[in-house]
Formats: C-alpha cells, structure tokens, sequence
C-alpha cells in the first residue's frame, strides 16, 4: 500500500460518522494534504444513534449531537461542500459528479455513503421515517401539533423501532408496535435469545403485536387507519416504521467498481489502491473466529473501527493492525442490550451469568467456537469478555476462562 503523500487531494464522499471519522484520523497522524468533504445532507457531520433516543424523546437538540462543530471543520483545514449528493464517479480519473452538475477530481476517493430507510410498499406520504436529522424535526413537529397522550404506531420492532417505541412512550403516547416476525430481533439474534428479550416492552408499558401482516396504512381525515391481514384495522396519530435500511450505492452503478449489497471492498477497505469504502456501504471481507466472510454490517463502532483503520493504512502502512471486533448496543425499554461479534439466528446459545428476565450474560456458539457474547444489563461483564473474540475459543475453553466473572 502506498503512504498518503501531503501533495496529494483525498475526496471523502458521505458526511456520516465514517467519512468524518477517517478525516480526524487522518490529520492525527500527520497528514496534511487537501481534503474535500461531499454531503448529501445540508447538516455538517452528526452522530445518529442518539436520533431514536435522546433526539425524538426532546432530550437533546441538533448541536448536541454534531460531530463536526466549524471548530473542528477549521481545526482539520478540510473544504466543506453540503447538500449536493454525488451522482456519479469515473474510476479511472478519479474523478466524482456531484447531482449540481459540479465535478471534482482527487488522487484517492474515500466512499462513506451510508444507508437510507427501507419503505414500506404502502403508506406513502402517510409513515414517517427516521434516518436523518431532518425525519426526527418532522416527527417532532407533528407529535407537537397533537395532544399528549397521541396514539402512535410503530412498524418494525428491530432496533431502531424499539428505540423509536422507547422514546416516544416517554413522552406520554400511548404507543404499539407491529412485527412481522414471531418475536423481536428473532432474524438477528435468533428465537432463545428474543424469546428472552421479548418481556422488555410489556414491562415498559408499550403495546407488542408480532405476527403482524399490514394490508394498507391510509389517511381516513385525522385519523390514520392501519389494516392488518385476519384482524382488525386500528387508528393511529401517527405512524413510524422502522424496516431496516439500504445501502446508497445507485450512484456508482457505471462506476465499474463492483457492488453486491454494498461497494466491495477487501480486508483494508481498499475497491482499488486508491479507491476505499467504509461504514454501512463497504462489504468488506472480514476475519474473524469462525472463519473468513464477506459481511456489510450496519453498526457504529463498526463505520467507527473502520475509518481508523483506513487512516492508519493509507498513512502508516507498516503498522499492525488491530483485530475488528463487531459492537453493538441498543438502549430500549429501560435496558441495555449489548452485542461483541457477529452473531446469527442459527447459533446455539449458552447463558453463563444472570437470570432470564432480570440481568444477564450468554455466549453465541457455532461448531464449537464462541463467535458473539450477548448481554442484556451486564456491559463490564461484556467488556471483559472481549478476549474471547481475539482469538478462537471452544465453549469448554470460555467456561473455564470465565471472564464475565472478573
């Protein structure tokens, strides 16, 4: 891999976590080249994850989630362009096409594009979205035309809908959330696991109804009017889905660079020597305990762990890198459900500490090998656990280690 020269011009396209991230790296370790930074949004550079949270319940506003204040726009000495979405890039010259009609050209691209809300094939228009800061104003516009107590459907009861149904439900709504599954994150975390979890929303006070087939949601005068396959249609105030997201990737279909549910990249992110994907658009080839896979995974310590790593690949080559360890979190319901690894539906799982239903730490085992640790209430425990992802680790192994218990 080549060293990043100072002479040379690095265009960061996506003004997300990842893209703001690689920048501040970048100029930690002493590069002091032009950087342009593209944003489809007209907002510098935030942090998300408390969107669902802090931001819809009113908690926090737009600066106190802003990763790139103007300080540290002035600090990094980086040109700022927001609001004008790439449209396309020509490999070859480097060159990217912004939807203006403005073109830019640079010695290396850095695409950090992101993700956008899936939509439902219904309800256009009528179920707002939350991705974007923007989403959060528009809900909390409407929410504040309406009385306290507002009824409130959530479509979705993955992460960002059970966040959703969180913050929502501390604000006094009165709020039910609609899955399709048998049980909430049953796809991701499989059926022990969810049926573990699936007390959390009862025992908040907020209305789940899972097996749920959603026929039409439509405006019937003030009310909106969600109609389910073999029940009966229930109104709404307002409603929100959360159906997962997709990878903002249709600007660069005649790039040539190749895109499989997201930019495909190798083990340093690279597309090309010059060319590198991050955060929730890099498909990437990671290799972890259980073996070497392509994966595109949506979380922040990811996009986080990533730019880092591009960083210190483009400009201190020689040094080793460090093992990427999949994390997540989500703060719903009035717990904390922590993730270390890349668990499937399929994996069997082991509880090690805690009780069902209070507090509790299990392992994600698969042939053998521990390949996630699950904890819901327990994040020291989950932390000290990480060593058992460094490298691979039997059950009997983790039982013995047992560093939950340290």
């Amino acid at each position: 891999m080549t060293v990043l020269r100072s002479d040379e011009h690095v265009l960061v396209i996506g003004g997300g976590l990842a893209g703001w991230r690689f920048i501040e790296e970048c100029r930690r370790r002493g590069f002091s080249g032009h950087i342009t930074l593209v944003g489809a949004e007209a907002h510098l550079p935030y942090d998300r994850p408390p969107l669902s949270k802090q931001v819809l319940a009113g908690k926090w506003d737009f600066d106190d989630i802003v990763l790139a204040t103007p300080e540290r726009v002035a600090g990094a000495s980086i040109e700022v362009l927001l609001g004008d979405p790439a449209a396309a890039l020509d490999v070859d010259t480097h060159t990217v096409t912004l939807a203006s009609g403005r073109v830019l050209e640079a010695d290396r691209v850095v695409i950090a594009t992101g993700t956008r809300a899936r939509h439902l094939p219904m309800g256009e228009g009528v179920v707002h979205y939350l991705r974007h800061v923007d989403d959060v104003v528009m809900i909390r516009t409407a929410l504040a035309a309406l009385a306290p107590s507002a009824r409130v459907a959530i479509v979705g009861a993955g992460f960002i809908g059970a966040e959703a149904a969180t913050a929502l439900h501390g604000r006094g709504t009165a709020v039910t959330v609609f899955e399709a599954a048998s049980a909430p994150l049953v796809t991701v975390l499989g059926s022990t696991v969810a049926g573990w979890l699936r007390h959390l929303p009862d025992d908040a006070g907020v209305t789940l109804l899972t097996d749920q087939r959603i026929v039409s949601i439509e405006r019937e005068g003030a009310d909106i009017v969600v109609t389910r396959e073999g029940a009966e249609a229930l109104t709404f105030d307002l409603v929100l889905a959360g159906v997962g997201a997709l990878p903002n990737t249709e600007w660069l279909e005649s790039s040539g660079l190749e895109i499989d549910n997201g930019v495909v990249v190798d083990d340093l992110l690279c597309a090309t020597p010059t060319i590198a994907a991050l955060g929730d658009v890099a498909r990437f080839w990671w290799e972890s305990v259980s073996g070497r896979s392509s994966q595109r995974i949506e979380h922040w310590q990811v996009a986080n762990d990533q730019a880092a790593r591009l960083a210190q690949t483009w400009c201190s080559p020689d040094e080793p890198l460090a093992p990427l360890i999949p994390y997540f979190w989500s703060d719903q319901y009035g717990a904390k459900i922590q993730v270390l690894g890349r668990p499937s539906a399929s994996d069997d799982v082991v509880l090690v500490r805690g009780e069902v239903g209070q507090s509790w730490v299990a392992l994600a085992v698969r042939n053998d090998v521990v390949v996630a640790i699950i904890t819901l209430r327990q994040p020291r425990a989950l932390m000290r656990s990480r060593e058992l992802l460094t490298s691979p680790h039997t059950l009997a192994d983790a039982l013995a280690l047992a560093p939950w218990k340290s």
